[in-house]
């Protein structure tokens, strides 16, 4: 029986006044209580997560122990934790979205044993507030009152120890009800886990940061910044247009100098300003950090400054270059924070010279954190210099207006400066990527196939699929060694003399079910990690590499699209349904490549067809090239019709690095393009735009697809301005118009030149996100970059939970009997709109760590070499940017690009005389459009154009604190001559073995010197690499194949 019961809640207007709201609040006797101990457990309805059975009590955090320590609980050794609602609904309401968020995720987690109470709707567990009571003693007093209730409910079999801060409870609970304990959670820590060592140095971390910011009090300091302004000024602001509200995006380059904000929300669109508002200095940004919601006023158009165009290494170059900045534009500053998106960041301790400098008071120190965009953080430590040689991970606590920088406190060790293992934890924490195994819960959901008990196609399953194993040539195209097979193709021809093309997608959703522990996972990973040298699965290997690997030979289950196509391949029905198919052949693109072009001299590549006879042989292969060149042809077709729509072909660097059998790098790769790439992508591309059509006519509201809205066009100057340099004319007015410009801009004497354009253009793109058509109107659906009307995802379910989510959505749309059943367990319009955030965030993540883990790699070649004396070291370069005091420069051997610049820090510019070689000397720079001078005292001059070639001297600029980097400095004005240099123009990406072979020794001798680094090694290793393919070059080809599905995926669409 329900009890009604009403709350009041007093909130205040814009205009200040004071409005009261009452709500209706139902109590009920029986509420989930996930214990095993529960004597009712049908009443309580415990059909979730259970608390563990092996624990020796339970514990019941405190709302304030929640809010400071939960990284604490987040310990997978703490067990039998009981999170109240009261606990959690005062994070979401003080700690924002991203300490509540992460909380949830903790609760969802199956390798975390605990569980959410909700004592607020149990009928003997809520308390109203009494009159006068203060909040924070309220809550205290509701989880202690649902503590008491818990234990009798448990029939008083389990201790109950309820950690808290409140010396005042602690005196008044304490000894007040037999069997529930109420002590500080220091104490708990010191009686009940006296050996968890790196709890108790984290519990005292915490400590002592909440020490200092309490002992900080503003009359004892000067203020450093300004108050911000209290949240309903800042949202009245907000809605009178005297405020903007926006997202705070500091320049890496300039992280002292330059942050801009992008409008968001009402802002966006109630706003005459169509650029981002530029935040000039940190005061400006007052206390802001890159990636926070802020609020900002703007500054009088006589105060507006304009950004810096000169190259920079830091900021301190950036104040002393004098170099005038652009036209000006919007600039604020900061008045206030909505949210702060605050996470863990990776940051250096100072060397024992710096901290000697920073004051006798060695235990606060000033760190530094990895990412520019972050500013220095005050820690409390005592073990600075015995960490002064890692990397360590911090939590930012607070940042009060008296404070230069901010207060946090240290959370664990990463790993050694410049150690490969401690440089890629380094990458997965800057990008939020958590990469632990696979849970003993999660994978107890997972179907068994091993040699004793096969696993075998169900016999309602046949029943209920489409049989395609006897009528229908289905093969799979895909990169040498590829395991994860998630797509097959077939063509055949129809009685009716029409043809018939399918594509046969993983049926991954059999096996991983709405809401499972693995679903959870999966969707929380949201997609696979590829890295330079490792990858990190969405899904455990049993599906990956195996039921869900669609193998030649094997019977698997599908979800297909079948097309029937007339006899000029124009499209008359389409079928969607699941199969059951027996994929013919696993080919490896050369080999299908080879047979297109008649070369069947790879059929003894193949190994489907060695142990055939002659004639069985001969006709086998004569039906698999029939296949494959009418897939091509269909395939051109199809592109055909695209182009004409506008669909554009855009420039990504693609380099495969190759390992040996002990998973040593061996060589790196360059992409080589074939014609059968183009075929697998225009299938794959067919398939996701005739599924989202399916989709969205059948849920309107609530499908997943995928848009690419049109670039802004003040975004494509830089590339009209260079193609004008070479005498191109660039029309940005449409994607047909764009798409149509690029095919001209050929320069016969130069293939770079196109491939610089087309690389400029990729750069002024939008990036492409998931949305829900709820959320959209449906002008907005159009995906600019491939000419489709609507897109999606579909033929990846492997690799990408949104893939996941519609197949479901395609399984309820062509379901007759369970419709209304699988319309239930699908998202709704606002559940799945903020799926898709969550998915675009975790692309965003994957493509930065796969970037910048191959700057790693790259770093890592060219280290330690002599620029003077080595061959690699010295390359072609390409000028495709202009700046005021250099250029920007794309090395076509190692597809790197980078600044070179033309004035040093002594203020010479660079000279060149008759024999083309460079020196530094004094003088001067004059910027042109398209050209760079630089003209010495002496009247010697040289000039850059763009699109010129000269010799490039490349080395590495290391540093302590953050990412190595890769220097370019010109040394001749002149194209770099070897004598391979025409092998170069027909394959600018070719590199030599030697490049990777010498990264491996190199490192197995940094590994030899430090002995300590090895145990370090395998321990990072146990943490964070959770698959090891047969070898990098396979993962790599993967990524090419993963690409190919969408163009999208090398430049965001």
């Amino acid at each position: 029986m329900l009890q009604k019961r009403e709350k009041v809640l007093l909130l205040r207007t814009f205009q200040g006044r004071t409005l009261r709201i009452v709500r209706e609040h139902y109590l009920r006797p029986c509420v989930p209580c996930n214990s095993p101990l529960c004597p009712q457990p049908a009443a309580c309805r415990n059909d979730g997560k259970l608390l563990s059975g092996d624990v020796t009590h339970y514990v019941i955090p405190d709302w304030k122990i929640v809010q400071d320590y939960l990284e604490i609980l987040e310990f997978p050794e703490l067990k039998g934790i009981i999170f109240m609602q009261t606990a959690c609904q005062a994070v979401q309401h003080q700690r924002g979205r991203r300490q509540y968020n992460k909380l949830r995720n903790l609760l969802k987690d199956a390798r975390h044993d605990c569980i959410l109470f909700a004592n607020e709707f149990q009928q003997y567990c809520y308390l109203p507030r009494e009159r006068g009571e203060s909040m924070e003693k309220w809550q205290t007093r509701s989880i202690y009152n649902a503590a008491v209730w818990y234990y009798h409910h448990c029939q008083d079999r389990m201790p109950i120890v309820m950690v808290t801060e409140d010396e005042e409870a602690i005196h008044q609970y304490g000894s007040e009800t037999e069997g529930v304990f109420v002590i500080s959670f220091k104490s708990y820590l010191d009686n009940f886990w006296p050996d968890l060592k790196a709890a108790h140095e984290l519990c005292d971390s915490i400590l002592q940061s909440r020490r200092e910011r309490e002992s900080e009090s503003p009359e004892s300091h000067g203020k450093e910044y300004a108050e911000h302004l209290p949240l309903e000024v800042l949202e009245a602001g907000i809605k009178s247009g005297r405020y903007i509200q926006g997202i705070l995006n500091v320049n890496k380059h300039r992280a002292q100098i330059e942050a801009f904000v992008r409008l968001q929300g009402a802002s966006s669109k109630d706003s005459d300003l169509v650029s981002d508002i530029l935040i000039h200095g940190t005061k400006a940004r007052n206390r802001s950090i890159h990636g926070d919601v802020v609020v900002v006023e703007l500054l009088p158009k006589n105060e507006w400054k304009g950004r810096n165009t000169a190259l920079c290494e830091n900021d301190n170059e950036d104040k002393a270059s004098g170099e005038a900045p652009s036209e000006p534009m919007p600039t604020g500053r900061v008045v206030g924070i909505l949210q702060k998106n605050w996470r863990d960041y990776v940051v250096t301790f100072p060397s024992k010279e710096e901290v000697q400098s920073q004051g006798k008071n060695a235990q606060k120190i000033l760190v530094t954190p990895w990412d520019y965009r972050i500013p220095k953080i005050r820690i409390s430590t005592q073990q600075a210099e015995a960490l002064q040689d890692f990397r360590v991970v911090v939590r930012i606590d607070s940042w009060e207006s008296t404070s230069m920088y901010p207060n946090g406190h240290f959370v664990r060790v990463l790993g050694r400066i410049r150690d490969l293992e401690g440089e890629i934890a380094t990458i997965l924490v800057e990008n939020s990527i958590s990469v632990v195994p696979f849970s003993e819960a999660q994978m107890c959901e997972m179907p068994v196939n091993t040699p004793e008990n096969p696993w075998k196609v169900s016999p309602e399953e046949e029943q209920e699929r489409k049989d395609l194993r006897r009528t229908h040539l289905v093969f799979s195209i895909d990169p040498k060694g590829c395991e994860d097979v998630d797509d097959t193709l077939s063509v055949r021809t129809l009685n009716n003399g029409n043809l018939e093309l399918g594509v046969h997608i993983a049926d991954v959703t059999h096996f991983v079910a709405p809401n499972s522990y693995i679903d959870i996972e999966a969707r929380t990973r949201a997609t696979t990690y590829y890295l330079a040298d490792r990858r990190y699965d969405m899904l455990p290997p049993i599906l990956s590499a195996d039921l869900c690997s669609l193998l030649g030979g094997l019977d698997r289950y599908a979800v297909s699209v079948v097309w029937e196509l007339d006899k000029a391949y124009e499209i008359k029905k389409v079928w969607y349904g699941r199969t059951i198919i027996r994929s013919a052949y696993k080919l490896f693109y050369e080999a299908a490549q080879g047979l297109l072009d008649g070369n069947l001299s790879v059929v003894d590549d193949i190994p489907e067809f060695k142990d055939l006879d002659e004639k069985s042989r001969q006709d086998r292969l004569e039906e698999l090239v029939w296949a494959i060149g009418k897939l091509t042809d269909i395939a051109r077709h199809i592109r055909a019709k695209r182009d004409g729509c506008g669909a554009l072909e855009l420039e990504g660097v693609e380099v495969h690095v190759q390992l040996d059998e002990k998973k040593n790098i061996h060589d790196l790769i360059p992409k080589q393009p074939l014609e059968v790439h183009e075929t697998v992508a225009e299938c794959m591309i067919l398939a996701n735009h005739w599924v989202a059509k399916k989709i969205w006519e059948s849920f309107p509201h609530q499908a997943l697809l995928r848009q690419h809205p049109p670039p802004h066009q003040e975004f494509f100057s830089e590339l009209r301005e260079c193609a004008k340099a070479k005498g191109f004319s660039i029309d940005t007015r449409s994607n047909k118009t764009l798409a149509d410009s690029l095919d001209n801009a050929n320069d016969p004497n130069d293939p770079i030149v196109n491939r610089l354009l087309r690389s400029m253009a990729t750069q002024a793109m939008s990036n492409a996100r998931y949305f829900s058509t709820g959320s959209c109107a449906e002008e907005e659906f159009h995906h600019y970059g491939l000419a489709l009307d609507k897109y999606t995802h579909f033929t990846s379910p492997i690799r990408r939970y949104s893939d996941i989510i519609v197949h479901r959505l395609l399984m309820a749309a062509i379901s007759k009997d369970k419709r209304m059943e699988m319309k239930e367990k699908l998202f709704s319009n606002k559940d799945l709109e903020e799926l898709c955030r969550h998915i675009n965030n975790r692309n965003r993540a994957a493509q930065h760590s796969q970037k910048q883990s191959t700057e790693l790699f790259q770093c890592m070649y060219f280290k330690d070499k002599d620029p003077e004396t080595e061959e690699r070291c010295i390359s072609d370069g390409v000028i495709y940017s202009i700046r005021t005091n250099g250029v920007l420069l794309f090395i076509p051997r190692f597809g790197i690009k980078g600044a070179a610049y033309l004035k040093n820090k002594d203020g010479l510019v660079i000279s060149c005389g008759p024999d083309s070689r460079s020196k530094w000397k004094p003088g001067s720079l004059q910027r042109f459009q398209n050209k760079i001078t630089s003209t010495t005292i002496g009247g010697e001059s040289v000039t850059f154009h763009l699109f010129d070639h000269v010799t490039v001297r490349i080395c590495v600029q290391a540093s302590r604190c953050h990412s190595d980097t890769i220097r370019l400095e010109i040394i001749s004005n002149k194209p770099y001559m070897t004598p391979d240099t025409e092998l170069f123009h027909q394959n600018p990406l070719l590199l030599k073995s030697e490049l990777v072979k010498e990264v491996t020794r190199s490192m197995e001798e940094a590994q030899l010197a430090q002995e300590i680094k090895v145990n370090i090694i395998q321990e990072e290793y146990q943490e964070y690499c959770q698959t090891k393919g047969r070898s990098l070059y396979m993962l790599l080809e993967e990524i090419k194949d993963l690409a190919l599905l969408d163009v999208s995926n090398s430049y965001g669409i």
